[in-house]
């Protein structure tokens, strides 16, 4: 009888003690190549003086010069309050808006309430470019259809994108709109897992709707309040997309809408000041943690008094 021939192994066995770590290993891979590396080498050029076209033969050590050209540059503090005005007049309305429409969409539209959700849902995985290109054309001075709103009313045409007292409420505009319906997502997903009990015991104690939603929905979507507004502050603070297609990456006129997302890319890529752009990106990191840390406190439930 001829004995069953099995076959050769080109592979070793693999032992089971490695076996999660070599099927992880591909992310962890990736991960180390374009998250870790470029993080440690942006921090690595903030203390350089470089020029990308002179090889990296051409770095020098300038110690803490960038921090403190950052620090004395007033282009850099004029992007930072850019940003920050961005952030809270696109950000805050976001939330203020968002709350009682998700209450409404989840007590009001039972059927209709995935199609509203969709549509409100919608801007927020749209092309950014797609966005802006169809803003710039609703902005339009002369043929936009917002000017041609206004002008049913009686108002004079505005010119929206070449003035700046104008130019940074139509981009707080244009950022409201693209991340309303997450937002409205992120709270009707916290107002489904409220017991639906605390609403039916509040209204047999006569409660009315203001206090409920005072007392039982505000409360219980709490913890979704401070995922939200949290995300909020961090995507206010590194806005790019929106002004920098609007207005050609320039920052518009004046820089009225000049972010420090913005300002890094130009430092970088137009100026040649890697290391400056690398200084700026991580006092801005620390701005983004200080705002994050007081995001916490702030919604930080408080402690009974004794």
């Amino acid at each position: 009888m001829t004995p069953i021939r099995r076959p050769r192994r080109w592979l070793p066995r693999l032992s089971p003690r490695w076996a999660p770590y070599v099927f992880i290993s591909p992310f962890l891979i990736l991960f180390g190549v374009f998250g870790v590396f470029p993080l440690l080498f942006s921090l690595w050029l903030a203390f350089q003086s470089w020029e990308p076209t002179s090889g990296l033969d051409a770095m020098q050590f300038v110690g803490l010069e960038n921090f403190v050209f950052a620090l004395h540059d007033a282009w850099f503090w004029k992007s930072l309050k850019n940003t920050l005005w961005l952030a809270i007049a696109a950000g805050l309305p976001q939330h203020l808006v968002a709350i009682p429409l998700a209450v409404f969409i989840h007590q009001q539209l039972k059927r209709l309430r995935n199609w509203v959700i969709g549509a409100y849902f919608l801007p927020y995985i749209t092309s950014t470019v797609a966005i802006a290109i169809m803003f710039s054309s609703l902005f339009s001075t002369d043929f936009g259809l917002i000017n041609a709103t206004l002008a049913l009313f009686g108002i004079d045409h505005i010119d929206w994108l070449y003035r700046p007292e104008h130019l940074q409420p139509a981009v707080a505009l244009i950022v409201f709109w693209r991340y309303l319906g997450f937002n409205v997502v992120l709270y009707l997903a916290a107002l489904q897992t409220i017991p639906q009990d605390l609403y039916e015991a509040a209204v047999l104690d006569g409660a009315g709707r203001w206090a409920r939603f005072r007392h039982i929905t505000l409360p219980g979507i709490r913890p979704m309040m401070f995922f939200g507004t949290t995300l909020s502050v961090i995507g206010g603070l590194q806005l790019f997309e929106e002004p920098f297609i609007l207005t050609g990456g320039k920052g518009g006129p004046d820089q009225a809408v000049m972010t420090s997302a913005v300002y890094l890319y130009r430092m970088a890529f137009d100026f040649n000041d890697f290391g400056g752009a690398s200084a700026m990106s991580w006092l801005l990191f620390l701005v983004v943690v200080g705002l994050t840390w007081g995001t916490h406190r702030a919604f930080k439930p408080q402690e009974p008094q004794a």
